[in-house]
């Protein structure tokens, strides 16, 4: 006769302490390891524009709100967290990006452990948690310090707590899915956007409830503690409103995010590009198109009985925050940035995952297709316009700055150099990364034809260009929309297209001294007639030769 099933012996909440430590700490050194060739960049875009400078204002001085960049009212904690690092282990990128890692490792444990709760299988779980780590926005996005990273594990933390508490139908169990919620949102404003739509679905369920008085009464509890993670942040902006007079921050950023964002048409486009961002995005579609085709398979049966999907309770939390999310970033948000959606990823791989478990006797092949596909997506673009942030392709953008603004510093150190942000500022603030000295710099809106031709008419201003792609708009993209389209995104999403380096140089009477061109994007560095610059000493040569003395045509192209 067998031997009778040993009965589990209870975790001390010591063990259970040390047992979560070390799955994060684990998750953390994985998490590290796959981003390694990343963490000696310098900052890229908005990292660039507001998260460093914020936080590093922050390391300085304690000054919560940020004076060497315009305030846009974000709340303060990732600048918190980034000057809690760099005291600790110093003021550089690597320990930027080391912390930006840990924020995406903290959420895939959650996203874990979200999966263990609804799926009750360690192997959905896990494959769930792996597809998440690779999908490209969520792998780029854990090595740059945007807001976005360091709300996505509190938000993923709250679902956990908030799913916990209604299957053990214990109130004390949200009190940590409040705390996380409010964390959240005082990492980024928008992640507010979840718990008040979990509210209004509680509330909504009250009021449509016909069941007994104590669930209702439940539903009223649960959706009015959903409401407290708003007093922290409206504490935050009380607090912006009396040292700036400004509430949601400068009067550019607000009309850019909110204000100009309501009319119909643009709401309607906005929410067509996020359902598209949701399904099907940098080989989302993988996925998303498997568990479609899935559904028409009937259920798997283990010993005669069917596997179970995850519960319709816990589904309809998941469909309420991937719609709140969607329909929140239709609204709101000039541009229709994929991180905004951070935590709606792990979501909809979550469904697909279990589906695939669910529906598929050998699922672990669609895992793998879909593994297969998220790895390549972080490589190869899409054949569409994106922004480089989605996948690797913000390095390509990254590196190309280096070595651009690495012929600035060789040749050219004292000069004016006219350029468009983000360069500019990488030239003026040794602290992101780029220059060891500030470069003077002439600064323009961008590299369309209008910005060019104003730059025309005032030469004597500058005496080199830096000139650079500043989107990803190859010439021969797949899917390219026509005309109509550009014409809709330069009325609602600020789009411009920049001229190519020669038309610059033919325009400004300059001459290229050097290009580079990688995966779509581009940098060059022009130069003027300018006597004091005729004779320029090549590094490594000892020979003063004039820098441009190679066509620029046979300059290295895609070597980065």
């Amino acid at each position: 006769m067998a031997a009778p099933p040993s009965k589990a012996v209870p975790r001390t909440p010591f063990a259970s302490a040390l047992r979560a430590l070390l799955i994060a700490l684990g998750a953390w050194a994985v998490v590290w390891a796959a981003h390694y060739p990343l963490l000696h960049l310098p900052y890229f875009w908005d990292e660039a524009g507001y998260y460093i400078p914020a936080a590093y204002d922050f390391f300085r001085s304690g000054a919560l709100i940020p004076y060497s960049t315009l305030s846009n009212a974000h709340p303060p904690l990732p600048s918190i967290v980034l000057a809690a690092a760099w005291k600790l282990f110093g003021f550089h990128p690597f320990v930027t990006r080391t912390t930006a890692c840990l924020a995406g490792a903290l959420s895939l444990v959650a996203v874990w452990r979200l999966a263990l709760a609804v799926a009750c299988r360690q192997s959905v779980a896990l494959a769930t948690a792996l597809l998440t780590g690779l999908y490209p926005v969520f792998f780029a996005q854990s090595s740059l310090a945007h807001a976005d990273i360091f709300a996505a594990p509190f938000t993923l933390w709250a679902l956990v707590y908030y799913i916990e508490s209604r299957h053990e139908k214990n109130a004390k169990r949200l009190w940590p899915a409040v705390l996380c919620f409010a964390l959240a949102a005082l990492a980024k404003e928008t992640a507010i956007a979840t718990p008040a739509a979990l509210a209004a679905w509680e509330l909504w369920q009250l009021w449509r409830s016909r069941a007994n008085a104590t669930e209702r009464r439940a539903h009223l509890r649960t959706g009015l503690l959903l409401l407290l993670p708003a007093l922290p942040l409206a504490g935050w902006y009380a607090y912006h409103h009396a040292m700036t007079g400004f509430t949601f921050g400068n009067p550019q950023f607000l009309r850019y995010n909110a204000t100009s964002t309501l009319e119909p048409a643009r709401i309607a486009i906005a929410l067509f590009h996020r359902t598209l961002q949701v399904t099907l995005h940098m080989n989302l579609f993988v996925p998303f198109l498997l568990m479609l085709a899935s559904l028409f398979l009937p259920a798997v049966k283990d010993d005669s009985s069917s596997r179970p999907r995850i519960a319709w309770s816990d589904q309809a939390v998941f469909y309420v925050v991937i719609a709140a999310n969607v329909v929140f970033f239709s609204l709101f948000g000039g541009a229709l940035l994929t991180r905004y959606l951070l935590p709606v990823y792990p979501l909809v791989i979550l469904l697909c995952v279990n589906t695939f478990w669910r529906r598929m006797r050998h699922w672990e092949y669609a895992v793998a297709f879909s593994a297969i596909a998220f790895a390549v997506g972080l490589f190869v673009n899409p054949p569409y316009q994106f922004a480089p942030e989605d996948n690797l392709e913000y390095a390509t953008f990254v590196r190309l700055q280096q070595n651009a603004i690495a012929q600035i510093e060789a040749h050219y150190a004292t000069a004016n150099v006219l350029t468009a942000w983000p360069a500019s500022d990488e030239l003026r603030k040794p602290e992101l990364g780029y220059v060891r000295q500030p470069v003077a710099v002439t600064p323009i809106k961008d590299f369309a034809a209008g910005q060019i031709a104003r730059a025309a008419q005032e030469e004597g201003q500058y005496d080199v260009a830096l000139v650079f792609s500043t989107k990803y708009d190859p010439p021969h993209l797949a899917l390219r929309l026509g005309p109509w389209n550009t014409a809709i995104n330069k009325r609602y999403f600020d789009f411009h297209r920049d001229l190519d380096p020669e038309t610059i140089a033919r325009i400004l009477h300059g001459k290229i001294e050097w290009q580079q061109q990688s995966k779509g994007l581009w940098a060059a560095v022009i130069s003027f007639n300018h006597p004091e610059w005729a004779q320029l000493q090549l590094p490594g040569t000892g020979l003063d030769t004039p820098l441009g003395h190679k066509p620029a045509g046979t300059l290295p192209r895609g070597s980065l």
